[in-house]
């Protein structure tokens, strides 16, 4: 039992969850910050789902609001403070600019500020984001890549990126940025890609839907799992300087090699499903990312775990688990 505390801003989402079991698992007491909901019973779904639901203590907060953050923060005392929260949902930043600046942007320097005002030992991640590379500089992006974001939630991430590093250098915070690239769960939002194309594949299967509708096929990710990437956000915390850290597979896969692993894991046949629709193509699109995580490696040996065949195919069995489960 390690005795120590930790915050979790955006602890309901894919990567709170799995950290908020990984520090449990090491004996810390855990807070995450939950964004009031008018959907009581929905929000709380992934920590019911690892079985931590009870030993998370949740309490109501929202980055946009300094004062409650200021309180939450003066209350549960953290020795870490991991920033997670953001409107993150790369498409909806398009049609929500200003409401994906101010929670993903400036919600980050609302953190910092309670860092720097009532609990300037504790130590900081920011969840920074492969997206900030966007239209990229370097066939591998490392941290010393040119960054050149590409739609405006990756602008919103790259301006909380830079002022962690402004408040790292300014105050003598020790605040750190993870550079994650895309990381997918059986957790993961059903609007995201991967788990777009594993529920597909699961009703397909099922016999519910014929066909699975997609944008752009040839874009190009580089696809870990998130259980995997929320050791390595612990982990830099673990360290005795703060820094930078890309956090990748170092592979990188097209949409459409993707979704053959998904249809090849049920015995079907991804062409004869996989529908192009225009209408889902981005405004400006990402299309290459591959990421170098030689850094992480070698300053804390952190590397993935997990191929991305085992994702997607631990995917797709949890997403036919939960429809046969809701049928019966």
């Amino acid at each position: 039992m390690t005795g120590k505390r930790a915050l979790i801003t955006g602890v309901t989402g894919q990567d709170g969850a799995y950290l908020a079991q990984l520090l449990l698992q090491k004996g810390y007491a855990v807070t995450g910050v939950v964004r009031r909901s008018s959907h009581a019973g929905v929000f709380d779904h992934r920590l019911k789902w690892l079985g931590i639901l009870d030993d998370v203590a949740l309490v109501d907060g929202n980055l946009l609001d300094q004062s409650a953050l200021l309180r939450i923060v003066q209350e549960a005392k953290p020795d870490e403070i991991y920033n997670l929260a953001a409107q993150s949902f790369v498409t909806s930043s398009w049609q929500q600019p200003l409401l994906t600046g101010q929670v993903t942007g400036l919600g980050a320097v609302h953190m910092l500020e309670c860092l720097r005002s009532v609990a300037p030992g504790a130590r900081y991640y920011q969840a920074s984001t492969s997206e900030m590379f966007g239209l990229i500089q370097e066939e591998r992006q490392s941290e010393t890549t040119p960054f050149y974001p590409r739609s405006p939630y990756g602008v919103a991430k790259l301006y909380a990126h830079w002022m962690t590093i402004n408040y790292r250098e300014s105050f003598g915070l020790h605040a750190s940025n993870g550079i994650l690239f895309n990381h997918e769960s059986p957790l993961r939002g059903v609007e995201f890609v991967t788990r777009k194309v594993t529920d597909a594949v699961a009703r397909i299967k099922l016999g519910r839907q014929r066909e699975l509708r997609l944008g752009n096929i040839d874009a190009k990710r580089d696809w870990g799992h998130a259980r995997d990437y929320v050791q390595a956000m612990w982990l830099m915390l673990q360290q005795d300087k703060p820094d930078d850290y890309v956090i990748a597979t170092g592979r990188t896969t097209t949409v459409r090699d993707m979704c053959a692993i998904a249809f090849r894991h049920v015995g079907l046949n991804v062409d004869d499903h996989l529908v192009i629709d225009p209408a889902l193509f981005r405004p400006a699109e990402v299309e290459v990312l591959l990421g170098n995580p030689a850094k992480a490696k070698a300053a804390f040996g952190w590397e993935a775990q997990t191929s991305l065949e085992t994702l997607i195919t631990e995917m797709v069995d949890a997403d036919i688990k939960r429809l046969t489960a809701n049928a019966e």
